[in-house]
């Protein structure tokens, strides 16, 4: 298979990662979403996880946090 730029995604050509993409297109379609679709998909877009820091070998007690795109 011919390595060329032609045949190269789209997105890697426009320098982004497919992650970045991937976001991209996904809060596009949010937006595009009629009421009461938009604001479930909008609270299922929050992301929730802990965080332990390890002293000495042994986790400390964890710390929710919130990542949330507002």
């Amino acid at each position: 298979m011919a390595s060329n730029a032609a045949a190269a995604p789209f997105w890697r050509a426009a320098g982004m990662t497919y992650i970045t993409y991937s976001n991209l297109c996904a809060n596009m379609v949010r937006q595009c979403l009629k009421e009461p679709y938009r604001s479930e998909a909008l609270t299922r877009e929050k992301v929730h996880f802990s965080v332990s820091k390890f002293v000495n070998g042994t986790p400390e007690k964890p710390t929710i946090r919130s990542d949330a795109s507002e």
